[in-house]
């Protein structure tokens, strides 16, 4: 199951090696699911760019943090319920598919407010939200993400739109997108995953995602974090396995394996010398620095207060 801005691509291009490493999975008879927290396309317009960029797809293959939001709604409020939709036409038409009924504004007693990434969120509609929210309408929102990675650079996410309601409210949203439980439980059931895992850029969201519903998780490195973020991972955002992009997934698992207090990963082994982490190893490729990495990040997780400033830095292949 693939989270997809930073994983699979970047904005308009597809990050190097998705549509081939996709395509081999298939290949190999693997079950390929898209997941996303952005509430603001619609599946079919997810699948059109999927396509457009080599990666064959679906509307089954797809779930969106708008359709888990949907449905985890429409259990909760009884149907026809009025609802102030705060996002894109995409996350409109899920509450409509559910049998919610749409209003304009607060002025039209919202039962419900629902959020989600709109490019074109203004301030009179995050006002209208907080007004609706303050009269006791039941908040909802799709994601939390408070950036977006993009081929240009970091972008304000849905999380970014959703906290200029919370300051002015005295509640918290009720969410549906990663790192919260119900978009994965969804994808989980409706692609009938058996053994699933998660491919993901983010540790707060994709990997704590992963984590809280209790499935593997797969690490890459050519969106939002790097090196030095997994080095600080908390327990409840660490993978279970990494590679710098979607290619890692036909190679083999690195394993860490710790004799004493050193860890060694393949051909890397990682030491503490008077307080800081040293690594043994050939760092001329890239391989070679995630094996590097592996091993490090497992004595920095077992002993935060390590320094591996210097033994990070020297992994230059990675951000």
């Amino acid at each position: 199951m693939f989270d997809l801005d930073g994983v699979v691509y970047l904005g308009p291009e597809p990050v190097v090696g998705a549509p081939e490493s996709i395509a081999d999975l298939r290949e190999l008879g693997v079950r390929v699911g898209f997941v996303t927290n952005n509430a603001g396309r619609s599946p079919d317009v997810v699948v059109e760019h999927l396509n457009e960029l080599g990666i064959e797809c679906d509307a089954d293959d797809v779930v969106t943090s708008a359709q888990a939001i949907a449905q985890l709604m429409a259990r909760e409020l009884p149907a026809g319920s009025k609802v102030l939709a705060c996002g894109s036409q995409a996350l409109a038409d899920e509450m409509t598919a559910v049998g919610f009924n749409l209003v304009p504004d607060h002025t039209h007693a919202p039962d419900a407010v629902v959020q989600g990434y709109d490019p074109d969120m203004c301030f009179p509609r995050l006002d209208d939200a907080a007004f609706a929210v303050q009269r006791g309408a039941r908040w909802y929102g799709s994601n939390t993400d408070i950036n977006r990675p993009t081929n240009l650079g970091m972008t304000p996410g849905a999380g970014s739109q959703i906290a200029c309601v919370r300051v002015c409210v005295d509640v918290d949203p009720i969410v549906a997108g990663k790192p919260y439980p119900p978009l994965l439980q969804e994808t989980i059931r409706r692609m009938a995953a058996t053994r699933p895992i998660f491919v993901g850029d983010r540790l707060d969201t994709d990997i704590e995602g992963a984590n809280n519903v209790e499935i593997d998780s797969f690490l890459v490195f050519t969106g939002a974090h790097g090196k030095w973020e997994l080095a600080r991972a908390i327990p409840k955002q660490r993978p279970t396995a990494i590679g710098h992009d979607l290619r890692g997934l036909l190679r083999p698992r690195r394993e860490a394996v710790w004799n004493g207090d050193e860890v060694t990963c393949r051909g890397a082994t990682a030491r503490v010398v008077a307080g800081r982490i040293e690594v043994s190893a050939p760092l001329a490729d890239l391989s070679q620095q995630l094996d590097a990495l592996w091993a490090i990040v497992h004595l920095t997780w077992h002993s935060p207060e390590l320094d591996a400033t210097a033994s990070l830095a020297a992994l230059d292949r990675l951000p």
